[in-house]
């Protein structure tokens, strides 16, 4: 559920407050929570009247950043805001867990060739300035996409 601009979100802290739109949203850290990050993010780029390649990468990454938190983090939940000015759309999602590294390496032929393993190159790749910050209270990552 979108919550205002200066709530207190995950692990207490308060949310950024951005130049341009904004939009916050809390939701528990669950695979349910994945595909509602793709449809608010369509519904924050078509509100906007945003480009349709804004959309593509907009949704993949929030599709990325989420599933890290859902199987990575242990963290209850995560938010995700939406920032949006003339130039950008900056996209952050945080969560207050612990990173939780894959117990072993993929060694499996048939693992090998599995679509896991590549987020944050792609987030990278939507992106035109991605930022990683973990610290005690979780982890936030920022990506900007070029309008």
């Amino acid at each position: 559920m979108p919550r205002p601009a200066g709530h207190e979100g995950p692990c207490g802290q308060a949310a950024p407050r951005g130049k341009g739109f904004l939009v916050v949203a809390v939701l528990p850290a669950s695979a349910r929570a994945v595909p509602r990050l793709r449809r608010l993010a369509r519904a924050v780029v078509r509100s906007h009247r945003l480009p349709e390649a804004a959309e593509e990468a907009l949704t993949v990454i929030v599709s990325e950043l989420g599933t890290n938190v859902v199987l990575h983090s242990g963290s209850p939940e995560l938010e995700v805001v939406f920032e949006i000015d003339d130039t950008s759309l900056t996209v952050r999602v945080r969560d207050c867990g612990r990173w939780r590294q894959r117990p072993a390496p993929r060694c499996e032929p048939d693992d090998m060739d599995a679509p896991f393993g590549r987020g944050l190159a792609l987030v990278d790749a939507y992106s035109v300035d991605t930022s990683v910050l973990r610290s005690a209270d979780g982890t936030q990552v920022r990506a900007v996409i070029a309008l």
